[in-house]
């Protein structure tokens, strides 16, 4: 497999991840912590997106996001991150990305860093919603990848 069809086939899973962890929250009724950390996510998803798209910043790194908000920008974000990887070849992965984070700070990366941190950064947060959830007495989302992989939901 190419790397670039990785990137492709994580970033397939990070939403279907991502809706998971939606519907457990959905289903324990939990707002709190659990519904900060997604909000979170799904703000940092979308930050890297635009960063990596030479765009301004258009949420709060911490927005206190509904549910059905978080429902709506998992929703756009799985189309956006479709439309931005789907061109994407080897080349394109090693390209260096220059952006500002959120202290105000110039770096460069290779696009292809940027995507990988972009899955890991939002699987470390789903992880901690899954303990917050369990330690509330909920049962959390389970959202291995080998999971989503076994059910089908990645190809």
């Amino acid at each position: 497999m190419t790397m670039p069809a990785h990137i492709r086939r994580l970033f397939v899973y990070d939403d279907w991840a991502n809706r998971e962890v939606l519907g457990a929250i959905r289903a324990a009724g939990s707002a709190g912590r659990p519904l900060k950390l997604m909000s979170h996510i799904l703000s940092a998803e979308r930050l890297w997106l635009e960063r990596m798209q030479g765009v301004g910043q258009t949420l709060a790194v911490w927005p206190d996001f509904s549910w059905q908000q978080c429902a709506a920008q998992a929703d756009e974000l799985a189309q956006l991150w479709k439309e931005f990887l789907s061109p994407a070849n080897e080349a394109e992965l090693s390209v260096p990305v220059r952006y500002k984070n959120s202290k105000g700070e110039i770096f460069t990366s290779q696009k292809e860093d940027v995507l990988l941190h972009v899955i890991t950064h939002s699987a470390y947060h789903r992880g901690q919603i899954a303990a917050e959830m369990r330690g509330a007495g909920f049962s959390p989302a389970y959202t291995d990848f080998i999971h989503a992989v076994r059910q089908g939901f990645v190809e």
